[in-house]
């Protein structure tokens, strides 16, 4: 793709990114044909292609308005596109710029400003969250029904097993999870602890910038980032193997920590090093599997799986059909998924920002999900988790939570 970048925006690093990205865009369109508001809406600008000419007019000079806002509002940043792509563009990169230059260049009013601030002020602060959800579910009754299904009450975490063996890996604490799922975290702790492996929380260690980086919020992230480096660094000074992610959202985010500080000198090395560290769950188990299989209990029941496999996971992590190798392996019976690489409709703040899409896509996935009528639905990610689970009677379960489910007890 030809541009011809304005003068405000030519000799920046954004500038000199943005337009790496676009040169390699050669309108070809395969991406339509996977974008899930494109397959709802039918317009173009809201595909890929479309966005990324909306981009493209911006950075080349055109007027920004109301109208480019909505439609970069509307994309997920699944990553369904450049899963898609043939020609390797890094879509949700160049989204990210515009959103930015967007929120400079036509600013939003200001209530709508201040709702922005204050979502990530609320969902990027463990004691606000948690009085928030204490206050929902105490309200409960009065709420909205959409609102009320979401504020489930949250799965008691279970003992944490002490750091006491030689081998160590840390956990991202990060900021929504602990307050809605702490079960999930405390899992792994209690699976790696089975072989040998003690899961470490860095108590200043918390948000993994996700959240901040797709609002336009690019400054705020990258602090949440160093921060968490920060807290880490010592532990991994002193031999920590790994920086385990039970979140694929904030996992796709930590391991583009290197990307997204290469200008930073005072933390690029140890951003990329940071990055290299960061493991999905299902590359831990993958990796150790000869030690935790003797641990399977296989006599707990036949038992059938929907396994919704989070964009982030399969698009972000590029770990689609992974998660699904481990739980046939745990002798659970997988019911066929149609449309598997659609979104749900979480996508972090989305299904906040954006409702009426997100509830749309969300009916879908169910639809698809409970066709095969399963006994639970697994996912890889919290905000999928709640996302679904707010719209179906069925459980719905992190996978490795399954896992630890199945192992025996004994010995």
């Amino acid at each position: 793709m030809e541009t011809h970048l304005a003068d405000f925006i030519r000799d920046t690093a954004q500038g000199r990114e943005a337009e790496a990205i676009l040169r390699r865009c050669v309108h070809c369109g395969f991406c339509t044909a996977t974008c899930p508001t494109y397959q709802l809406l039918g317009d173009e600008l809201d595909s890929p292609r479309g966005r990324i000419y909306l981009v493209k007019q911006m950075l080349e000079g055109a007027a920004v308005s109301s109208k480019t806002q909505l439609h970069l509002d509307r994309c997920l940043t699944c990553g369904s596109c450049e899963t898609t792509c043939p020609s390797g563009v890094r879509y949700i990169r160049l989204a990210d710029i515009g959103r930015e230059l967007v929120e400079e260049l036509a600013p939003r009013p200001a209530g709508e400003r201040a709702r922005r601030w204050l979502l990530r002020r609320v969902l990027l602060s463990r004691p606000l969250l948690g009085f928030a959800l204490a206050a929902g579910r105490a309200a409960r009754p009065l709420l909205p029904q959409s609102l009320a299904r979401k504020l489930h009450r949250p799965r008691r975490a279970g003992t944490w097993p002490p750091p006491r063996h030689p081998r160590t890996m840390l956990v991202l604490n990060g900021c929504v999870q602990p307050s809605l799922a702490p079960s999930i975290d405390a899992a792994m702790a209690r699976l790696l602890d089975r072989i040998g492996v003690s899961l470490v929380r860095v108590a200043t260690s918390g948000c993994c910038g996700a959240l901040s980086q797709h609002l336009a919020a690019g400054d705020e992230a990258q602090a949440y980032m160093r921060a968490n480096i920060d807290a880490w660094w010592p532990h991994v000074e002193r031999g920590a193997e790994a920086i385990v992610v039970t979140a694929s959202g904030c996992g796709v985010q930590v391991k583009a920590y290197g990307e997204l500080l290469r200008d930073d000198p005072a933390y690029a090395e140890r951003a990329q090093r940071i990055a290299s560290l960061a493991r999905d769950p299902v590359e831990i188990v993958a990796a150790e599997w000869k030690r935790l299989a003797p641990w399977v209990a296989m006599d707990r029941g036949s038992q059938r799986v929907a396994l919704h496999t989070p964009c982030t996971l399969q698009h972000g992590l590029r770990l689609g059909g992974r998660v699904d190798e481990i739980l046939e392996a745990l002798g659970l019976e997988l019911t066929a998924v149609a449309d598997s690489h659609l979104c749900c409709g979480s996508a972090g703040s989305y299904s906040m920002l954006q409702p009426a899409l997100s509830e749309q896509l969300r009916a879908n996935r169910l639809s698809a999900l409970e066709a095969g009528n399963p006994d639970l639905i697994a996912t890889a990610n919290i905000g999928c988790l709640i996302h679904l689970g707010a719209g179906t009677p069925r459980p719905v379960r992190h996978w490795v939570e399954v896992l630890e489910s199945r192992l025996r007890t004994d010995g």
